[in-house]
Protein backbone atom coordinates (compact mmCIF):
# COMPACT_ATOMS: atom_id res chain seq x y z
CA UNK A 1 0.00 0.00 0.00
CA UNK A 2 1.41 3.24 -1.30
CA UNK A 3 2.61 5.59 1.38
CA UNK A 4 0.06 8.38 2.54
CA UNK A 5 1.78 12.08 0.96
CA UNK A 6 3.14 14.10 4.03
CA UNK A 7 1.10 16.94 2.45
CA UNK A 8 -2.33 15.26 3.31
CA UNK A 9 -1.15 13.32 6.92
CA UNK A 10 -3.50 14.01 9.57
CA UNK A 11 -2.50 15.87 12.10
CA UNK A 12 -3.76 14.95 16.19
CA UNK A 13 -3.52 17.12 18.92
CA UNK A 14 -3.86 14.95 21.98
CA UNK A 15 -4.56 17.92 24.36
CA UNK A 16 -7.78 16.95 25.66
CA UNK A 17 -10.22 19.71 24.25
CA UNK A 18 -13.63 19.26 26.65
CA UNK A 19 -15.10 16.08 28.32
CA UNK A 20 -17.36 14.12 26.20
CA UNK A 21 -20.42 13.78 28.32
CA UNK A 22 -21.91 9.80 28.43
CA UNK A 23 -25.37 11.91 29.02
CA UNK A 24 -25.66 12.07 24.87
CA UNK A 25 -26.41 8.32 24.54
CA UNK A 26 -29.88 8.91 27.00
CA UNK A 27 -33.06 7.16 25.90
CA UNK A 28 -37.15 8.64 25.88
CA UNK A 29 -39.56 6.43 27.11
CA UNK A 30 -42.99 7.90 26.97
CA UNK A 31 -46.55 5.81 27.25
CA UNK A 32 -47.91 6.11 23.82
CA UNK A 33 -51.14 4.85 23.90
CA UNK A 34 -53.14 3.06 20.58
CA UNK A 35 -49.81 4.89 18.82
CA UNK A 36 -47.15 2.05 20.11
CA UNK A 37 -46.91 -0.25 22.91
CA UNK A 38 -44.45 1.47 24.52
CA UNK A 39 -44.33 0.86 28.00
CA UNK A 40 -47.65 -0.83 28.23
CA UNK A 41 -45.61 -3.47 26.00
CA UNK A 42 -42.42 -3.21 28.37
CA UNK A 43 -44.49 -4.05 31.33
CA UNK A 44 -45.87 -7.79 32.69
CA UNK A 45 -49.07 -7.55 33.54
CA UNK A 46 -49.48 -11.20 35.03
CA UNK A 47 -46.64 -10.79 37.20
CA UNK A 48 -46.71 -6.94 37.83
CA UNK A 49 -43.20 -6.23 37.20
CA UNK A 50 -41.14 -5.67 34.29
CA UNK A 51 -40.53 -8.02 31.53
CA UNK A 52 -37.33 -9.60 32.29
CA UNK A 53 -35.81 -10.11 28.86
CA UNK A 54 -36.61 -6.16 28.59
CA UNK A 55 -34.15 -5.69 31.77
CA UNK A 56 -31.15 -7.85 30.51
CA UNK A 57 -31.50 -6.44 27.03
CA UNK A 58 -31.59 -2.17 28.49
CA UNK A 59 -28.36 -3.60 30.52
CA UNK A 60 -26.45 -4.52 27.68
CA UNK A 61 -27.30 -1.35 25.71
CA UNK A 62 -26.28 0.68 28.88
CA UNK A 63 -27.76 3.91 28.60
CA UNK A 64 -26.71 6.66 30.90
CA UNK A 65 -30.37 8.14 31.08
CA UNK A 66 -33.83 7.54 30.51
CA UNK A 67 -36.39 10.16 30.43
CA UNK A 68 -40.07 9.49 32.00
CA UNK A 69 -42.88 10.34 31.48
CA UNK A 70 -42.87 12.17 28.23
CA UNK A 71 -42.85 13.95 26.11
CA UNK A 72 -46.39 15.84 25.33
CA UNK A 73 -47.72 13.01 28.09
CA UNK A 74 -46.15 15.12 30.35
CA UNK A 75 -48.04 18.14 29.92
CA UNK A 76 -51.58 16.32 31.00
CA UNK A 77 -49.94 13.84 34.05
CA UNK A 78 -50.81 14.11 37.39
CA UNK A 79 -47.75 12.25 39.33
CA UNK A 80 -50.00 11.25 42.36
CA UNK A 81 -52.45 9.07 40.21
CA UNK A 82 -49.42 7.09 39.34
CA UNK A 83 -48.07 6.15 42.87
CA UNK A 84 -49.95 3.90 45.75
CA UNK A 85 -51.26 0.70 45.44
CA UNK A 86 -51.37 -0.58 41.28
CA UNK A 87 -55.08 -1.84 41.50
CA UNK A 88 -56.06 1.56 43.21
CA UNK A 89 -54.68 3.87 40.55
CA UNK A 90 -56.76 5.64 38.30
CA UNK A 91 -56.99 5.28 34.58
CA UNK A 92 -56.44 8.19 32.20
CA UNK A 93 -57.03 9.67 29.01
CA UNK A 94 -53.95 9.45 26.87
CA UNK A 95 -55.54 12.91 25.27
CA UNK A 96 -52.18 13.17 22.41
CA UNK A 97 -51.87 9.62 21.76
CA UNK A 98 -55.34 7.78 22.67
CA UNK A 99 -56.53 5.00 24.44
CA UNK A 100 -56.59 4.74 28.11
CA UNK A 101 -53.42 4.78 30.64
CA UNK A 102 -53.32 2.40 33.75
CA UNK A 103 -50.95 4.45 35.27
CA UNK A 104 -49.33 0.94 36.22
CA UNK A 105 -45.83 2.14 35.76
CA UNK A 106 -45.62 5.38 37.79
CA UNK A 107 -42.66 7.07 39.85
CA UNK A 108 -41.87 3.84 41.66
CA UNK A 109 -41.25 1.58 38.83
CA UNK A 110 -39.82 4.11 36.62
CA UNK A 111 -36.94 4.60 39.33
CA UNK A 112 -37.18 0.80 40.08
CA UNK A 113 -36.37 0.61 36.24
CA UNK A 114 -33.53 3.17 36.11
CA UNK A 115 -32.04 1.33 39.32
CA UNK A 116 -31.45 -2.06 37.68
CA UNK A 117 -30.54 -1.09 34.47
CA UNK A 118 -27.85 1.95 35.83
CA UNK A 119 -29.70 4.42 34.53
CA UNK A 120 -29.91 8.04 35.61
CA UNK A 121 -33.47 9.37 36.10
CA UNK A 122 -34.84 12.73 34.19
CA UNK A 123 -38.50 13.14 34.74
CA UNK A 124 -40.33 16.33 32.55
CA UNK A 125 -43.07 17.81 35.19
CA UNK A 126 -46.71 18.84 33.71
CA UNK A 127 -45.82 22.72 33.06
CA UNK A 128 -49.22 23.99 33.70
CA UNK A 129 -50.13 21.77 30.45
CA UNK A 130 -47.52 24.08 28.66
CA UNK A 131 -50.28 26.59 28.34
CA UNK A 132 -52.82 24.81 25.87
CA UNK A 133 -56.07 25.07 27.34
CA UNK A 134 -57.36 21.75 25.61
CA UNK A 135 -54.92 19.98 27.63
CA UNK A 136 -55.54 21.51 30.58
CA UNK A 137 -59.64 21.09 31.07
CA UNK A 138 -60.36 18.57 28.17
CA UNK A 139 -63.93 18.24 26.94
CA UNK A 140 -63.78 14.41 27.63
CA UNK A 141 -65.01 13.16 31.03
CA UNK A 142 -62.36 12.10 33.48
CA UNK A 143 -62.35 8.24 34.20
CA UNK A 144 -63.32 7.21 37.82
CA UNK A 145 -60.85 8.48 40.25
CA UNK A 146 -58.39 10.51 37.33
CA UNK A 147 -58.62 14.53 38.16
CA UNK A 148 -60.43 16.58 35.45
CA UNK A 149 -57.84 19.17 35.81
CA UNK A 150 -55.27 18.18 33.96
CA UNK A 151 -52.64 21.00 34.49
CA UNK A 152 -50.72 21.27 37.12
CA UNK A 153 -48.71 23.88 39.10
CA UNK A 154 -45.25 24.67 40.49
CA UNK A 155 -46.44 23.44 44.10
CA UNK A 156 -47.05 19.88 42.41
CA UNK A 157 -43.84 20.04 40.45
CA UNK A 158 -41.75 20.89 43.69
CA UNK A 159 -43.86 18.13 45.73
CA UNK A 160 -42.90 15.23 43.30
CA UNK A 161 -39.03 16.88 43.59
CA UNK A 162 -39.98 16.13 47.60
CA UNK A 163 -41.26 12.80 47.12
CA UNK A 164 -38.43 11.61 44.94
CA UNK A 165 -35.73 12.98 47.00
CA UNK A 166 -36.34 14.03 50.76
CA UNK A 167 -35.15 10.85 52.88
CA UNK A 168 -38.22 11.62 55.18
CA UNK A 169 -41.15 12.05 52.68
CA UNK A 170 -44.13 10.55 54.64
CA UNK A 171 -45.73 9.95 51.49
CA UNK A 172 -43.32 8.11 49.97
CA UNK A 173 -42.67 5.90 52.93
CA UNK A 174 -46.30 4.90 53.11
CA UNK A 175 -46.40 3.61 49.47
CA UNK A 176 -43.80 1.40 50.55
CA UNK A 177 -40.36 2.56 49.40
CA UNK A 178 -38.24 4.09 52.61
CA UNK A 179 -35.46 4.79 50.45
CA UNK A 180 -35.42 8.31 48.24
CA UNK A 181 -35.33 8.00 44.84
CA UNK A 182 -32.47 10.68 44.34
CA UNK A 183 -33.89 11.94 41.07
CA UNK A 184 -31.08 14.94 40.07
CA UNK A 185 -32.41 15.68 36.55
CA UNK A 186 -35.70 17.59 36.21
CA UNK A 187 -36.70 18.87 32.97
CA UNK A 188 -39.48 22.23 33.33
CA UNK A 189 -41.50 22.42 29.98
CA UNK A 190 -41.75 20.07 26.74
CA UNK A 191 -42.09 21.75 23.23
CA UNK A 192 -44.11 24.43 25.35
CA UNK A 193 -43.25 26.98 22.10
CA UNK A 194 -44.43 24.31 19.11
CA UNK A 195 -48.34 25.59 19.68
CA UNK A 196 -49.19 28.74 19.43
CA UNK A 197 -52.29 28.35 21.69
CA UNK A 198 -49.81 27.71 24.67
CA UNK A 199 -47.36 29.71 26.33
CA UNK A 200 -45.28 32.95 24.66
CA UNK A 201 -41.54 33.05 25.46
CA UNK A 202 -42.25 36.19 28.10
CA UNK A 203 -45.01 33.80 29.92
CA UNK A 204 -43.20 30.43 29.86
CA UNK A 205 -40.02 32.53 30.97
CA UNK A 206 -41.50 34.17 33.86
CA UNK A 207 -43.50 30.74 34.57
CA UNK A 208 -39.97 28.75 34.38
CA UNK A 209 -38.54 30.51 36.98
CA UNK A 210 -41.74 29.82 39.64
CA UNK A 211 -41.56 26.98 38.86
CA UNK A 212 -37.48 26.21 39.52
CA UNK A 213 -37.30 28.51 43.00
CA UNK A 214 -40.54 26.22 43.99
CA UNK A 215 -38.71 22.87 42.64
CA UNK A 216 -35.34 24.17 44.03
CA UNK A 217 -36.66 24.85 47.45
CA UNK A 218 -37.46 21.21 47.89
CA UNK A 219 -33.98 19.95 46.59
CA UNK A 220 -31.34 22.48 45.98
CA UNK A 221 -29.14 19.96 44.36
CA UNK A 222 -31.19 18.82 41.67
CA UNK A 223 -30.41 20.22 37.75
CA UNK A 224 -32.76 21.59 36.17
CA UNK A 225 -33.40 21.70 32.11
CA UNK A 226 -35.72 24.68 30.95
CA UNK A 227 -37.26 24.72 26.92
CA UNK A 228 -35.55 26.69 25.11
CA UNK A 229 -36.16 25.87 21.02
CA UNK A 230 -37.80 27.90 18.60
CA UNK A 231 -35.59 30.78 19.33
CA UNK A 232 -36.38 30.67 23.05
CA UNK A 233 -32.89 30.06 24.49
CA UNK A 234 -31.63 33.34 24.88
CA UNK A 235 -34.85 34.92 26.75
CA UNK A 236 -34.61 32.00 28.61
CA UNK A 237 -31.21 32.51 29.76
CA UNK A 238 -31.83 35.75 30.17
CA UNK A 239 -34.64 35.42 32.86
CA UNK A 240 -33.53 32.23 34.30
CA UNK A 241 -29.69 31.59 34.09
CA UNK A 242 -28.76 31.26 37.55
CA UNK A 243 -31.17 28.74 37.97
CA UNK A 244 -31.02 26.57 34.81
CA UNK A 245 -28.35 24.19 34.32
CA UNK A 246 -29.59 23.28 30.70
CA UNK A 247 -31.93 24.74 28.29
CA UNK A 248 -33.38 21.99 25.95
CA UNK A 249 -34.36 21.62 22.12
CA UNK A 250 -35.78 18.86 20.06
CA UNK A 251 -34.96 17.95 16.23
CA UNK A 252 -36.45 16.00 13.96
CA UNK A 253 -34.27 14.44 11.43
CA UNK A 254 -34.97 14.71 7.50
CA UNK A 255 -33.39 14.33 4.70
CA UNK A 256 -32.49 17.87 2.83
CA UNK A 257 -34.43 16.67 -0.50
CA UNK A 258 -38.28 17.57 -1.09
CA UNK A 259 -38.56 14.38 -3.31
CA UNK A 260 -36.87 11.35 -1.61
CA UNK A 261 -37.12 7.63 -2.16
CA UNK A 262 -38.00 7.85 2.36
CA UNK A 263 -41.55 7.46 2.00
CA UNK A 264 -43.41 4.14 1.81
CA UNK A 265 -41.64 1.03 0.67
CA UNK A 266 -40.17 3.52 -2.62
CA UNK A 267 -36.55 3.31 -0.89
CA UNK A 268 -36.37 -0.45 -2.16
CA UNK A 269 -36.16 0.97 -5.68
CA UNK A 270 -33.34 2.79 -5.49
CA UNK A 271 -30.99 1.54 -2.48
CA UNK A 272 -28.07 4.06 -3.68
CA UNK A 273 -30.39 7.04 -3.92
CA UNK A 274 -31.54 6.14 -0.34
CA UNK A 275 -28.03 5.90 1.24
CA UNK A 276 -27.68 9.47 0.03
CA UNK A 277 -30.35 10.47 1.79
CA UNK A 278 -30.45 8.99 4.95
CA UNK A 279 -26.74 10.33 5.09
CA UNK A 280 -27.89 13.81 5.05
CA UNK A 281 -30.14 13.72 8.48
CA UNK A 282 -27.67 14.85 10.59
CA UNK A 283 -26.83 17.73 8.54
CA UNK A 284 -30.00 19.65 9.68
CA UNK A 285 -29.44 18.81 13.35
CA UNK A 286 -25.83 20.39 12.83
CA UNK A 287 -27.41 23.34 11.63
CA UNK A 288 -29.90 23.55 14.40
CA UNK A 289 -26.77 23.34 17.11
CA UNK A 290 -24.98 26.14 15.43
CA UNK A 291 -27.93 28.19 15.24
CA UNK A 292 -28.70 27.47 18.79
CA UNK A 293 -25.01 28.57 19.69
CA UNK A 294 -25.23 31.84 18.36
CA UNK A 295 -28.28 32.49 19.63
CA UNK A 296 -26.68 32.02 23.62
CA UNK A 297 -23.40 33.44 22.49
CA UNK A 298 -22.30 35.19 25.94
CA UNK A 299 -24.24 32.85 28.33
CA UNK A 300 -22.69 29.73 29.96
CA UNK A 301 -25.24 27.37 28.51
CA UNK A 302 -25.38 23.73 28.17
CA UNK A 303 -27.79 21.96 25.88
CA UNK A 304 -29.92 18.82 26.05
CA UNK A 305 -31.52 17.51 23.33
CA UNK A 306 -34.21 15.43 25.24
CA UNK A 307 -35.78 14.00 21.79
CA UNK A 308 -34.60 13.54 18.63
CA UNK A 309 -36.55 11.58 15.94
CA UNK A 310 -36.39 10.42 11.84
CA UNK A 311 -39.49 12.84 10.61
CA UNK A 312 -40.21 11.07 7.16
CA UNK A 313 -42.43 12.04 4.92
CA UNK A 314 -45.57 9.74 4.05
CA UNK A 315 -46.00 6.93 6.54
CA UNK A 316 -43.79 7.83 9.74
CA UNK A 317 -43.92 3.86 10.53
CA UNK A 318 -41.63 2.95 7.39
CA UNK A 319 -39.35 0.42 7.39
CA UNK A 320 -36.39 1.94 6.12
CA UNK A 321 -36.08 2.78 9.78
CA UNK A 322 -35.28 -0.69 10.62
CA UNK A 323 -32.59 -1.08 8.08
CA UNK A 324 -28.77 -1.00 8.97
CA UNK A 325 -28.63 1.74 6.72
CA UNK A 326 -30.73 3.82 9.19
CA UNK A 327 -28.17 2.64 12.17
CA UNK A 328 -25.50 4.08 9.95
CA UNK A 329 -27.14 7.12 9.50
CA UNK A 330 -28.01 8.13 13.17
CA UNK A 331 -24.51 7.31 13.87
CA UNK A 332 -23.96 10.19 12.14
CA UNK A 333 -26.26 11.91 14.52
CA UNK A 334 -24.00 10.81 17.48
CA UNK A 335 -20.69 11.98 15.72
CA UNK A 336 -22.56 15.86 15.63
CA UNK A 337 -23.37 15.33 19.30
CA UNK A 338 -19.81 14.20 20.40
CA UNK A 339 -18.24 17.60 17.78
CA UNK A 340 -20.85 19.32 19.85
CA UNK A 341 -20.25 17.92 23.36
CA UNK A 342 -18.25 21.75 24.84
CA UNK A 343 -22.03 22.56 24.74
CA UNK A 344 -23.94 19.19 24.23
CA UNK A 345 -24.24 17.33 27.68
CA UNK A 346 -27.52 15.27 27.46
CA UNK A 347 -29.13 13.90 24.15
CA UNK A 348 -31.46 11.02 22.10
CA UNK A 349 -31.24 9.77 18.95
CA UNK A 350 -33.79 7.35 19.38
CA UNK A 351 -37.73 6.74 21.14
CA UNK A 352 -36.16 3.43 23.74
CA UNK A 353 -38.46 1.22 22.83
CA UNK A 354 -42.15 0.19 21.42
CA UNK A 355 -43.83 -1.82 18.66
CA UNK A 356 -44.03 0.26 15.62
CA UNK A 357 -43.30 3.91 16.17
CA UNK A 358 -40.15 6.29 14.29
CA UNK A 359 -36.94 4.89 14.73
CA UNK A 360 -37.09 2.59 17.87
CA UNK A 361 -34.21 1.47 19.61
CA UNK A 362 -35.69 -1.59 20.93
CA UNK A 363 -38.56 -3.47 19.57
CA UNK A 364 -40.95 -5.70 21.22
CA UNK A 365 -43.44 -8.37 20.91
CA UNK A 366 -45.40 -10.72 23.39
CA UNK A 367 -42.11 -13.07 23.64
CA UNK A 368 -39.41 -11.35 22.64
CA UNK A 369 -37.24 -7.98 22.74
CA UNK A 370 -34.63 -7.07 20.22
CA UNK A 371 -32.04 -4.10 19.36
CA UNK A 372 -32.93 -2.45 16.35
CA UNK A 373 -29.86 -1.21 14.15
CA UNK A 374 -30.23 2.29 15.29
CA UNK A 375 -29.56 0.47 18.90
CA UNK A 376 -26.56 -1.48 18.04
CA UNK A 377 -24.60 1.54 16.83
CA UNK A 378 -25.64 3.63 20.20
CA UNK A 379 -24.51 0.23 21.98
CA UNK A 380 -21.09 0.49 20.24
CA UNK A 381 -20.48 4.42 20.91
CA UNK A 382 -21.78 3.84 24.73
CA UNK A 383 -19.33 1.11 25.34
CA UNK A 384 -16.41 2.33 23.41
CA UNK A 385 -16.54 5.84 23.66
CA UNK A 386 -13.40 7.82 25.08
CA UNK A 387 -13.91 10.76 27.56
CA UNK A 388 -12.14 13.57 26.33
CA UNK A 389 -12.26 15.32 22.17
CA UNK A 390 -9.13 16.07 20.61
CA UNK A 391 -8.51 18.08 17.59
CA UNK A 392 -8.21 16.38 14.32
CA UNK A 393 -6.83 18.65 11.28
CA UNK A 394 -4.92 17.52 7.83
CA UNK A 395 -2.12 19.72 6.32
CA UNK A 396 -1.01 21.73 4.26
CA UNK A 397 -3.88 24.19 4.25
CA UNK A 398 -5.35 25.88 7.39
CA UNK A 399 -8.84 26.08 5.32
CA UNK A 400 -8.79 22.16 5.99
CA UNK A 401 -11.62 20.44 7.88
CA UNK A 402 -11.51 19.89 11.56
CA UNK A 403 -13.64 17.82 13.44
CA UNK A 404 -13.46 16.11 17.24
CA UNK A 405 -12.24 12.13 17.58
CA UNK A 406 -12.95 10.36 20.87
CA UNK A 407 -9.74 9.21 22.80
CA UNK A 408 -9.71 7.80 26.38
CA UNK A 409 -6.36 9.92 26.80
CA UNK A 410 -4.14 10.60 23.76
CA UNK A 411 -4.51 9.47 19.73
CA UNK A 412 -1.88 6.65 18.62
Amino acid sequence: MPAVPAAHALRVDPTPRFEISPGIYMQFMEPLGVADGSINAAWDYKRGDWREDLVALTRELAPPVIRWPGGCLASYYRWREGVGPRGRRPLMHNLLWGSVETNHVGTHEYADFCRRVGAESLVCVNFESDGRQHWARPEVQPLVGANRLRSAGPAEAAAWVDYCNNPVNRERRRNGERRPFDIRLWQIGNETSYNRKGYDVETAARRTRVFAKAMRRADPSIKLIGWGDSGWARRMLEVNGDLLDYVAFHFGLRPRWKRTPLKFSDWRRDPALTWKHLMTGWEGLDRKIRTVRREVRGFDARFAITEAHWSLPGLQRCDVQATWAAGVSLGRVLNVFERHGDVVRIATAADYCGTQWMNNAVLLNPRACFMMPVARVMQLYRHHVGEHAVALGCRPTSTSPRADVRTRSTCT
